[in-house]
């Protein structure tokens, strides 16, 4: 046999078992070599049932997803045609699965007529994220083994399930009592069936897979579901598979989810959101910093500042079970602080999140403290005080003092210089960036800023901490604003100037939702406060001081003490969430611009589209330029995990590619020469994407 493949015969069983290290993806050597070892066992006389198992305890993560979107993806055996042959072997087949069976792995497990589980096993069908729909039976077989309504929650979800759950929805047959005991257990489970002479496969427990539901349920699901959906392709195929599941016999079935699934693979949402799936694997990568580099030891974390950053970053580790003190130099302030904390827990437990032992064992983690000398043994100390350059510096000149050698100090600002940070201190190799997205507990975002004297070891250090809280850190340089802010700001700079040339807030925002953004630029900023954004404006202002007009809605509201939602006015106004348009912002906005001699005009949805994006689009070309950022795919996962940018759409730099990359120059030209000394002023196209262009270049690299 294959050494893909190890092959046993023991006592009229054939063990079948994946060795395709590290998680047995079903590419086509491997699925060849399955193919083989099962016709081997069908034929033989001596094998009366066959059990597949996975080497090393782990049964199958599914498809290799490069394959996807390559002639390889069908190469024979293709992984539909060969679960179809496997479901006709006429002797009972036991799928023994072992830590995870997802996706086309757990499309191999469907495919046998039995399956058992270890405890700790985890499965799910996971293509909708990538923007597919399972494409090996897997939209044909469940719903016949657990009916449509928990087959098409499972499918539209991507979550995985526990065995547990599993077996009550009837996708398992049995739990081992161990890990240990799995591969006994799947022989035991062989002999009895062999000695009740079970069938190859029993009868289907919902040969009606819509039997019991509305004969409208299908459409009244995609009703209300749909509008979630927004312009996803992927959820209205699986909907489609599902109601073929429904209305035709399994092999007719088994040919419509192969011609959707083919749709999804060759549609521009999947290659998107493949891009993502591997950026995020990418983004781990350092360029001169070996994987095996020694970590710092990180035990003990301390956070300064009880706002609601601080706070949210303390839940970030205390969730994962770290303990954390908080100090604060206010006893009033901690005490606000670890109250919002307890209050945010209690949110959970009230959504059904969390259990309340688990909000006590959480709070017992995080320790409030006014004494810096409470940090002296701490191993890694975030900073979250005010946005001042100034009173960061004074923290980290404390941190000097108090903080124990080796202890990682890392500052949490969101657009200021951290080298002039580490500068106040005499270890600034220590010194590392570390930009929580508010809020810190929930966003999976965490830009990792690298200093100039930044240690290898403590990047490295900061990447595998971030990854132990659940977040997805992306390594930035030192700049303003780093990657996302420095995007935000050319982005927000032409909303805030469309609405004085004519725009309203609604128009700008309702563009930029219907290509599916989650948010809105004006609604991004009354959520995230509009005086955060004008003291991060204010510290870059002498590069914007030559534009009379610039953000100068947003100044003029600040003044007005209209920080958004939280003070109930902003750009609209607030009852609760609920946003009202105001009519006076519009009114603000035509006297701003009779000051500033700005012509208003009726503004189309496609200029307010292409000012925003191609700026924004512009800026992450020249932060790669610069070396700010190490690759286009990082730019974005900052914009789809930090400001809800599509991921079905790649990220902004993936979606320059997909338009054309001189399609963006022409636009940036266009708007230079056609909106005056404005034009002039600010839609410079950056020198890469000139270079770009000039070469016929479609891809961004730096060259």
């Amino acid at each position: 046999m294959s050494e893909l493949i190890h092959y046993r015969l023991e006592q009229g069983l054939a063990l079948i078992s994946l060795d395709r290290a590290p998680v047995n993806a079903l590419d086509q050597t491997l699925r060849a070599a399955l193919s083989d070892a099962c016709e081997r066992a069908a034929a033989d006389s001596r094998v009366q049932a066959i059990i597949l198992h996975g080497e090393r305890g782990l049964f199958s993560a599914g498809a290799d997803i490069k394959e996807f979107g390559t002639e390889a993806s069908f190469a024979e055996p293709d992984l539909p045609s060969m679960l179809m042959r496997l479901a006709a072997i006429h002797k009972p087949m036991i799928a023994a699965l072992g830590k995870v069976a997802l996706g086309g792995g757990l499309e191999l497990a469907l495919a046998c007529g039995y399956r058992i589980g270890e405890p700790s096993l985890r499965v799910g069908l996971s293509e909708i994220n990538l923007g597919l729909l399972p494409g090996a039976g897997g939209t044909q077989r469940l719903p016949r083994l657990i009916g449509v309504e928990s087959a098409l929650n499972l499918i539209l979800s991507g979550k995985q399930i526990d065995a547990e759950n599993a077996r009550l929805l009837g996708l398992l047959d049995r739990i081992a009592p161990s890990t240990e005991r799995l591969l006994d257990e799947a022989r035991e489970y062989a002999y009895e069936l062999i000695a009740c002479r079970a069938p190859a496969r029993p009868a289907e427990a919902w040969p009606e897979p819509a039997e019991g539901l509305p004969d409208d349920f299908l459409a009244r699901y995609r009703a209300e579901h749909e509008p979630s959906w927004k312009s996803r392709l992927a959820p209205r195929l699986v909907l489609s598979a599902l109601e073929a599941a429904s209305l035709l016999p399994l092999d007719e079935g088994l040919l419509r989810e192969l011609a959707l699934f083919k749709q999804a693979e060759s549609s521009r949402q999947s290659k998107a959101l493949r891009h993502v799936f591997f950026a995020e694997r990418e983004a781990a990568r350092i360029p001169g910093v070996p994987a095996d580099l020694p970590l710092r030891k990180i035990a003990r974390i301390a956070v300064i500042g009880a706002g609601t950053m601080g706070g949210g970053i303390a839940m970030s580790f205390a969730n994962a079970g770290i303990p954390v003190a908080l100090l604060e130099t206010d006893g009033k302030a901690l005490d606000r602080g670890l109250t919002q904390i307890r209050g945010n827990y209690e949110i959970s437990v009230r959504r059904g999140r969390l259990q309340a032992e688990q909000v006590e064992s959480r709070m017992d983690l995080i320790f409030g403290t006014l004494d810096y000398a409470d940090l002296s043994e701490a191993d890694l100390v975030i900073e979250a005080v005010f946005e001042k350059l100034e009173v960061k510096q004074q923290v980290f000149r404390t941190l000097e003092k108090v903080c124990k050698p080796g202890a990682i100090l890392a500052t949490n600002t969101s657009s200021l210089d951290v080298d002039a940070i580490a500068a106040t201190v005499a270890r600034p190799q220590d010194v590392v960036g570390l930009h929580f997205f508010s809020p810190a507990n929930a966003m999976r975002l965490l830009e990792v800023v690298r200093g100039r004297a930044t240690a290898p070891d403590v990047l490295a250090t900061t990447l595998d901490i971030a990854r132990r809280i659940g977040k997805l850190p992306v390594i930035s340089g030192v700049c303003f604003g780093f990657i996302g802010n420095r995007m935000l700001e050319p982005y927000a700079r032409e909303a805030h100037r469309l609405v004085l040339e004519g725009a309203t807030p609604a128009q700008v925002d309702r563009v930029l939702t219907d290509l599916d953004l989650n948010m809105g630029v004006f609604s991004m900023l009354d959520l995230a406060g509009i005086d955060v954004n004008f003291l991060v404006r204010d510290s870059n202002r002498d590069a914007i001081a030559h534009d009379e007009s610039y953000c100068r809605l947003g100044d003029e509201l600040y003044a007005m003490g209209r920080y958004g939602q939280k003070t109930g006015r902003g750009f609209y106004l607030y009852e609760g969430r609920n946003r009202k348009d105001d009519a006076e912002v519009i009114a603000l906005a035509e006297r701003l611009a009779d000051e500033l001699q700005i012509s208003r005009r009726p503004i189309d949805d496609q200029e307010i589209l292409e000012r925003c994006l191609f700026m924004l689009i512009n800026e992450g070309i020249q932060l790669l330029d610069e070396g700010i950022a190490l690759r286009t795919s990082d730019i974005d996962l900052v914009w789809i995990n930090g400001y809800g940018f599509p991921a079905h759409l790649g990220g902004p730099m993936h979606y320059a590619e997909q338009l054309g990359l001189d399609t963006v120059l022409l636009g940036l030209q266009r708007y230079r020469q056609g909106l005056g000394e404005y034009g002039e002023m600010w839609f410079k196209p950056a020198p890469l994407l000139k270079r770009l262009v000039a070469a016929g270049r479609k891809r961004i690299e730096r060259f």
